[in-house]
């Protein structure tokens, strides 16, 4: 199971075989393709996490030895949305996990002049007030795209309790600046790095995401 470092915070066990798959996306010297590979495995880790925490009901199935297996059926329906760029690599996870799945998409970029966070675009589908939301980034940095992105979802009608913020790695000012602003968000990740560096990259984090998945 999960630990829950902070309030409304799942972390993914730290099993070897986690730290072992993010030892080799946060070196440097791995290769496109194993950096992909590797990078959706914890992805699909993370994806399975998030459905752990929606709600079910009650159902009762007949085994083809005729017997009855007392299980249980997903309540509600739900929705990927991907912060583009690096959010459009955690969408195949998704997929694998929820077949058919409908997902919408947050353009979201610094603004050159305020170097703050500027909401570009956002296609969303039309019922998502009424669904569990997943929202995809790799990284919670600063918080500032994720909050402007749970905002774009808030003011569509989605609850703060049915969006589950799933991410790879995460700081503790990110998680702090996040909940300032959404406590009732979940945050799903597989790693805590110890804070952030001048630049505002996570350390020890693994350097620029989606370059990395979708250019070197």
């Amino acid at each position: 199971m999960s630990t829950e470092p902070y309030k409304n915070v799942s972390l993914l066990p730290q099993t070897n075989q986690l730290v072992g798959l993010y030892s080799i996306i946060r070196d440097k010297g791995t290769a496109r393709p194993d950096f992909i590979f590797y990078s959706d495995r914890i992805i699909r880790l993370l994806v399975e996490e998030g459905l752990n925490h929606l709600p079910v009901e009650k159902k009762d199935v007949l085994t083809h030895t005729g017997e009855n297996f007392d299980g249980v059926g997903f309540l509600g329906k739900i929705c990927g949305v991907s912060i583009v760029r690096a959010g459009e690599s955690m969408e195949q996870g998704l997929r694998d996990c929820c077949r058919s799945v409908r997902i919408g998409k947050i353009l979201i970029q610094r603004d050159e002049e305020t170097a703050l966070p500027k909401l570009f675009y956002e296609k969303l589908p039309e019922d998502i007030a009424d669904r569990y939301v997943f929202l995809l980034d790799p990284m919670l940095a600063t918080g500032g795209s994720a909050i402007m992105a749970t905002d774009v979802l808030i003011k569509r009608g989605v609850k703060p309790e049915r969006i589950f913020f799933l991410n790879l790695i995460c700081s503790k000012e990110g998680i702090d600046n996040y909940h300032a602003a959404f406590p009732e968000v979940r945050i799903v990740t597989g790693a805590l790095d110890k804070g952030l560096n001048e630049q505002k990259y996570l350390v020890p984090g693994l350097g620029d995401f989606g370059d990395r998945y979708y250019c070197i």
